[in-house]
């Protein structure tokens, strides 16, 4: 059963590769037409983002990226992937070759969280035709800006939605992904991917508490029911993370690029969206794929602003600012309502000391309780030299419940049981005295007449 559970949960981590790309389709560019890409980034207007801007850019925040990986090459990527790892097997040490099903991915989340943009090269010397090919500079007004431009991004490549060459599973790349991120220092981790099930192997548990105990804000893409997604599925379902619905271009909660789910916690735009994609394209894309990596990018300039803001604080400012929409208060479609990143920077909000969205510690605490055992996972070595740096996290284990000393549970169940036994006796004693004397034939209509019947022969 184990192994079965296992492999569905596999397929349906394979089916939602971000609930992103999968939605929409990719239409390439090339980098010459990066200007107009800009141009289409309406969600740094949409969702107070410019105006945030006025109070942070991200400085000095470390944004983990759990995806297909990111060509850091690509020109609006440029000084922004200063580390990296791959939790595959099967990808780059450095966490920067694009692979699995959907190798774009990556970099797609990238540039809208982070991208800095290019200047365009100076023109090419004519008369010189041995000159070295000039590339674009790093940052400037043309290409992608992302949400949090002056953060860094750090990448862990992972092979989801066809079968691993690397050989590792879903199971096994998540959390040592989520773990590798915390020990090299990430405020932040953005993880644009997950499954049709709502539940998440125990093998997650430890790695999830770690990020939590060490204060760091995960966010996770709710998925999309145009992937298959009608409700959240992990990991976007584990209480503390941030999970983020997707919204269409009026607002409104997206049809296709969505789903729904208590879990909700923001919803953030998820279609018309364009993105940077490996060898310095450019693409339009839907899903909460794209919703994510705003999200997670508000976080960074909250955390680059408030560098001592614990976690719980940074997630309760971006959902308590939040405008209401849908059902008056949480609800979920919405979550408590529509990103607004200017409101979450600008706004005066009470210090909290509880995540609104619930802690996975209470969750191991109360659920949990079952298996006594410790749901930990071994150290995972660092796919980089880059040794840990986080001591392991101390997991809670259930308390065994006190044991009652009171006999009237037992009295009232032998009780029961003998009463039924007296019960089936008494009618088997009927039933065997009705068999030697079956009753006499129905009363004739003409006569009126009742015949015996003799019993019949036993052999």
């Amino acid at each position: 059963m184990t192994s079965l559970r296992r492999r569905v949960l596999s397929a349906c981590l394979a089916a939602f590769l971000a609930g992103g790309a999968l939605a929409g389709s990719l239409v390439g560019a090339p980098a010459a037409l990066a200007d107009s890409w800009r141009d289409k980034e309406h969600w740094l207007k949409d969702s107070g983002i410019t105006n945030a801007w006025q109070v942070s850019k991200g400085a000095g925040v470390k944004v983990a990226v759990i995806d297909s990986g990111i060509d850091g090459n690509h020109p609006d990527l440029k000084g922004v992937v200063t580390g990296g790892a791959d939790a595959s097997g099967a990808g780059a040490a450095n966490g920067q070759k694009s692979i699995g099903a959907k190798p774009e991915h990556g970099t797609l989340v990238a540039t809208m969280l982070a991208g800095r943009g290019h200047s365009a090269p100076p023109p090419a010397p004519s008369a010189s035709p041995s000159a070295a090919p000039t590339t674009p500079p790093a940052g400037g007004p043309e290409g992608m800006v992302g949400v949090a431009p002056e953060s860094e991004i750090i990448s862990v490549s992972t092979w989801l939605g066809s079968p691993n060459p690397g050989g590792k599973t879903d199971q096994e790349q998540i959390p040592t992904a989520v773990r590798w991120a915390v020990d090299n220092g990430a405020k932040v981790i953005n993880i644009s991917l997950g499954s049709t099930s709502p539940d998440w192997p125990q093998s997650w548990d430890a790695a999830f508490l770690y990020a939590e105990q060490k204060d760091v804000v995960i966010v996770a893409a709710a998925g999309n029911r145009v992937g298959g997604n009608i409700q959240v599925g992990a990991p976007a379902t584990i209480p503390g993370v941030l999970t983020v619905a997707g919204l269409d271009g009026q607002g409104n909660a997206s049809i296709d690029s969505s789903s729904q789910g208590i879990s909700i916690g923001v919803a953030a735009p998820a279609e018309d969206l364009v993105g940077g994609i490996p060898g310095g394209g450019y693409a339009e894309w839907a899903g909460t794929s794209g919703a994510a990596p705003i999200v997670s990018g508000v976080a960074a300039l909250i955390r680059s602003k408030w560098p001592d803001m614990s976690a719980k604080q940074v997630i309760n400012r971006i959902v308590s600012t939040a405008k209401d929409a849908g059902a008056p208060g949480k609800d979920p479609i919405y979550g408590y309502g529509i990103l607004d990143a200017e409101a979450a920077l600008k706004g005066d909000v009470p210090t909290t000391s509880t995540n609104p969205l619930g802690s996975i510690a209470d969750w191991i605490r109360v659920h949990r309780r079952g298996d006594l055992s410790v749901p930990s996972q071994a150290p995972v070595a660092s796919p980089t030299s880059a040794p840990p740096t986080l001591a392991d996290p101390t997991v809670p284990v259930a308390k065994t419940p006190a044991n009652v000393d009171n006999a009237l549970p037992a009295v009232v169940v032998l009780g029961f049981g003998a009463l039924f036994v007296a019960i089936v006796a008494g009618a088997a004693f009927q039933l065997r005295r009705a068999y030697k004397n079956p009753p006499a034939t129905p009363e004739e209509a003409d006569t009126g007449v009742m015949e015996a019947v003799d019993p019949p022969n036993r052999t």
